[in-house]
């Protein structure tokens, strides 16, 4: 079963460990690019720990079987009129079963909640993401636009949007 559990059930540096296993692939793949991100990720990590009443309470830990297998994130800043969806990963050997659904489908339910209007999510649109560009249109994204602005400059940014 899959559940979404508070990041303070665990210790720093979780976070850091699933984004760095989740993307291992494209930074290996592309290091020149990635590489750098990877300190971004340590930052999340360190931020959403040491600010429990802002960053850690919107980033939860997706566990099937209390077994930790992803994470999800939100951005609450621009309330009411949109909510951002934030850091969304699966590990690998758990991707292709619909939990990345799943979760994003909780981060939506928690800003249906707080009575958002909108939700925006920004994926890349190298091949690494197509999965994430699926999934977001899966569940009523529709794509806004596209930019210039991601880690790997032969790759646009692809800005996603839905009504709640």
């Amino acid at each position: 079963m899959l559940t979404f559990k508070s990041i303070f059930d665990y210790q720093p540096g979780i976070l850091a460990e699933i984004i760095h296993k989740s993307y291992a692939e494209i930074v290996n793949s592309s290091p020149e690019y990635w590489l750098k991100e990877s300190e971004k990720w340590d930052e999340f990590d360190k931020e959403s720990f040491e600010s429990p009443e802002t960053v850690g309470k919107c980033v939860f830990v997706t566990c099937l079987d209390n077994f930790s297998i992803g994470l999800g994130s939100f951005d609450p800043r621009q309330a009411p009129e949109f909510g951002i969806v934030g850091q969304n990963c699966i590990l690998p050997e758990y991707r292709g079963r619909g939990f990345g659904k799943q979760q994003l489908l909780e981060i939506l339910r928690r800003f249906k909640e707080q009575k958002f209007a909108k939700v925006r999510a920004t994926t890349n649109e190298h091949p690494f993401f197509v999965p994430a560009q699926n999934m977001y249109l899966s569940v009523g994204f529709k794509e806004t636009k596209r930019f210039v602005d991601g880690p790997d400059p032969r790759y646009k940014m692809i800005e996603f949007e839905r009504e709640l």
